[in-house]
């Protein structure tokens, strides 16, 4: 409801049409992946988990590196490059730190908790230089749905495995444009230095998540059910198998959205 409000007040205040098209496209692009790593953990096979989280943590991870880390540097090198080392510490000691609080009944899962604070980190840069951007393009539809559509998708499994509500996923679906949109209104436009640190900080903190996504197999992991293998031969054989789906799924996730960049430049 406040996208569409503040969607409203922008169109009416006259902020460039962009912008909104951007907010909607980041909220749809997890909106589609979220209902689909929910009943993905009705599947009984072990491959499914490992192929769910590989594809949409590789997928996760390139996308970084081609779209989030670029944008960071951009705005401001040094201060861009230390942004994404503060993201991505942070996510890390935020997540470790976050297990403390396991054993109590928070409404906000962990990993949705760092999806948000990456996409409000993203949406006050992009709110703040969307005067700039150029024409929508098919690269800026690649760019959000690659890494928005695989986060949806892999976060709805964990808390769906959890039995917790994807519902909660609505707020980092939406944090971009929320931020965005008044930041648009208001006419901000912090300096470059800024603007880096900022979306440095926004890109650590994604990287974060999909590296912690990949399918690890090792014991106690929730991205790749080794813990089901028994220690017999046949065992060791499932889980040597699975190591090499992980690997495999996650490459081609990342492959996925190379051949998708490569088509549209």
């Amino acid at each position: 409801m406040a996208l569409i409000l503040l969607s409203v007040a922008a169109i009416v205040d006259g902020v460039n049409w962009k912008l909104v098209a951007v907010s909607w496209t980041a909220f749809a692009a997890m909106a589609v992946g979220a209902p689909l790593g929910a009943r993905a953990v009705r599947s009984s096979n072990p491959l499914e988990p490992v192929w769910g989280y590989g594809l949409a943590s590789g997928a996760m991870v390139t996308s970084a590196a081609l779209f989030l880390i670029p944008q960071a540097l951009g705005q401001h090198g040094r201060l861009g490059s230390l942004g994404i080392a503060i993201g991505f510490l942070g996510g890390y000691a935020g997540h470790t730190v976050g297990h403390l609080f396991t054993h109590r009944e928070l409404p906000v899962d962990r990993t949705t908790a760092e999806l948000t604070v990456h996409a409000l980190s993203a949406g006050a840069i992009i709110g703040a230089i969307y005067a700039a951007m150029p024409s929508l393009t098919s690269v800026l539809g690649i760019a959000l749905v690659s890494h928005k559509a695989p986060a949806g998708y892999a976060a709805a499994r964990r808390l769906a495995e959890r039995g917790q509500s994807v519902v909660t996923l609505l707020l980092p679906a939406a944090a971009v444009g929320i931020v965005a949109l008044p930041v648009g209104i208001a006419g901000v436009s912090p300096e470059s230095g800024l603007r880096g640190l900022l979306f440095g900080i926004a890109a650590g903190v994604f990287l974060h998540v999909a590296v912690d996504l990949l399918p690890e197999c090792t014991t106690g992991s929730e991205t790749c059910p080794v813990d089901a293998a028994d220690h017999d031969a046949d065992g060791h054989r499932l889980r040597d198998r699975l190591r090499r789906h992980a690997v495999l799924s996650s490459i081609l996730g990342g492959v996925a959205v190379v051949v998708a960049w490569w088509a549209a430049v």
